[in-house]
C-alpha cells in the first residue's frame, strides 16, 4: 500500500488504533504494528507546530508508505501555526491529521497543548477550523479528554463535542477519563483517574453524527 487510504479502508481502519505515544509511536514502531496489522489505523507520536514551522524539524513527518493508513498527531494552540502544520501533514501523504487535546505533562501545558485545551473549547474550535481550511482533503480529527481537574464531565465534554463539531470535526478520540493537571505524573494520569465508558456511550447516543472512539483502558478485542 503505496498511497494515501481510500475513504472506505480508512473508516474500516479507524475501529481499532494504536494510541500515539510520545518515545514509542516512531516510525520503526508503527512499521512494526503494521506487521501485526493490515488494518488498524497507526498514529504518530505528537509532534509540535512550533517544530515543523519554526523550527523547520519537518524530517519528523519521514514514513514508511507501508505504514498506511496512518494519522499525524499535532500539538498546539495557535490557529495560524496548527494551521501551517496541517498544510505540511497534508503533503507529506498522511490519511488524517489529529490535535492532541489529551496530553497532560508539564512540558505540553506550558506551550498550551493537550488537555489544557479542554478549558478553551472556542480555541480548539478555532484551531480545528484553521486546520481543516488548510489540510484540504484530508480529514482532521480531535484526540480528547472528558475534562480536566475540577471540571464536571458531564457538562464539559457535551460542550466541548458541540463547539469544536460545530468547527468541522467529525470524529474524536476520547481518553475516557480526567487529566489531573497538578500532582498526578502523565504516567499517573494513564492510570489513576477513573474510567468513564458510560459517559462516552451516552455521548455516542446524543451524537450519533459523530465518530466516538474509546481510549484508556482497552486491553483485548472483546
Amino acid at each position: 500500500m503505496t498511497d494515501k487510504v481510500k475513504e472506505q479502508d480508512l473508516l474500516v481502519a479507524s475501529r481499532l488504533s494504536v494510541a500515539p505515544m510520545m518515545d514509542w509511536t516512531d516510525r520503526h514502531c508503527r512499521y512494526l504494528h503494521r506487521l501485526l496489522s493490515r488494518n488498524a489505523l497507526l498514529y504518530t507520536e505528537m509532534v509540535t507546530a512550533p517544530a515543523l514551522v519554526r523550527g523547520g524539524a519537518v524530517h519528523l513527518l519521514d514514513f514508511n508508505p507501508e505504514e498506511h493508513p496512518v494519522a499525524l498527531q499535532l500539538g498546539g494552540s495557535d490557529p495560524d501555526e496548527l494551521a501551517q502544520a496541517a498544510k505540511l501533514g497534508g503533503a507529506a501523504g498522511y490519511d488524517q491529521i489529529d490535535l492532541n487535546c489529551g496530553c497532560p505533562s508539564d512540558r505540553v501545558q506550558s506551550g498550551t497543548f493537550g488537555a489544557v485545551l479542554m478549558k478553551d473549547p472556542d480555541l480548539v474550535a478555532r484551531c480545528t477550523a484553521a486546520m481543516i481550511r488548510a489540510a484540504g482533503p484530508v480529514e482532521v480529527t480531535v484526540k480528547c479528554r472528558i475534562g480536566v481537574d475540577d471540571q464536571d464531565p458531564e457538562a464539559v465534554l457535551p460542550d466541548f463535542l458541540a463547539r469544536v463539531s460545530d468547527a468541522g470535526v467529525r470524529r474524536f478520540t476520547i481518553h475516557a477519563r480526567k487529566a489531573w493537571l497538578q500532582g498526578l505524573s502523565p504516567k499517573e494520569n494513564r492510570d489513576i483517574p477513573p474510567l468513564d465508558y458510560p459517559l462516552v456511550h451516552r455521548m455516542k447516543a446524543e451524537r450519533p453524527d459523530l465518530h466516538l472512539s474509546i481510549n484508556g483502558g482497552i486491553t483485548s478485542l472483546d
